[in-house]
């Protein structure tokens, strides 16, 4: 599976095989080095997933609440799920290429878990919020 190139912005998230019972997941993609940089940081919360593209691993200093963190594969395979507490420091997953962040506990009800295969779908131009 070829890698899009990643752009800042918004789409949604489907976990294979697709079960058509879930709604696909909103995502912000953040690609860019600001926004991956910005993250989470000073936020409340999150209703979806947040994408950054690259990276292999993240931190939660300054976060204001717990969060799921998921290290995928270029391939787009789920590596690693864990949940991290505010003001920790995540490990590097070596074979990472994108991490996944959202509220905890809200990857296992969307079923993105160690071992399933996910899509993103590509940003769509005009919808990057600005």
């Amino acid at each position: 599976m070829l890698t899009p190139s990643w752009t800042d912005g918004f789409t949604h998230l489907t976990v294979e095989p697709v079960d058509h019972t879930l709604p696909a997941v909103p995502v912000e993609v953040a690609a860019s080095y600001r926004a991956r940089t910005r993250g989470l940081l000073g936020r409340e919360g999150i209703e979806g997933i947040m994408l950054l593209t690259p990276a292999g691993s993240v931190h939660t200093f300054g976060m204001r609440f717990p969060i799921d963190v998921a290290y995928v594969s270029q391939d787009m395979w789920v590596l690693a799920v864990r949940t991290m507490a505010p003001h920790r420091l995540g490990l590097p997953r070596p074979m990472a290429r994108h991490v996944l962040e959202s509220a905890a506990g809200a990857m296992a009800r969307w079923g993105v878990r160690k071992g399933t295969r996910i899509r993103i779908a590509p940003v769509k131009p005009g919808r990057d919020g600005s």
